[in-house]
């Protein structure tokens, strides 16, 4: 089932959750924002990279990416790692 949620931004970004490929993803036209993730064994999770575009970089995407992702996983009761730098810098 797909899990999307619009964001309240001012651009009105969309981020959609794309379970069957452990993804969270902003459509930008041509190119996409997304945040990636792995099930791991006894319900935890590792968000392991986040990508924005260069020519959307600094309009605050990895932290939606980020905050949708960190949400979702929390809802579902994941004890969540991060091998992604971003991501991790976020938990601390």
């Amino acid at each position: 089932m797909l899990w999307r949620r619009i964001i309240n931004t001012s651009d009105g970004f969309t981020v959609e959750h794309q379970p069957e490929l452990a993804r969270f993803v902003v459509n930008l036209g041509s190119e996409q924002a997304v945040m990636t993730y792995q099930l791991l064994d006894e319900g935890k999770i590792d968000f392991n990279h986040t990508y924005v575009p260069k020519s959307a970089r600094g309009t605050g995407l990895a932290d939606i990416l980020v905050n949708e992702g960190l949400v979702w996983a929390s809802t579902k009761g994941f004890d969540i790692q991060a091998s992604c730098w971003f991501v991790r810098g976020k938990l601390n």
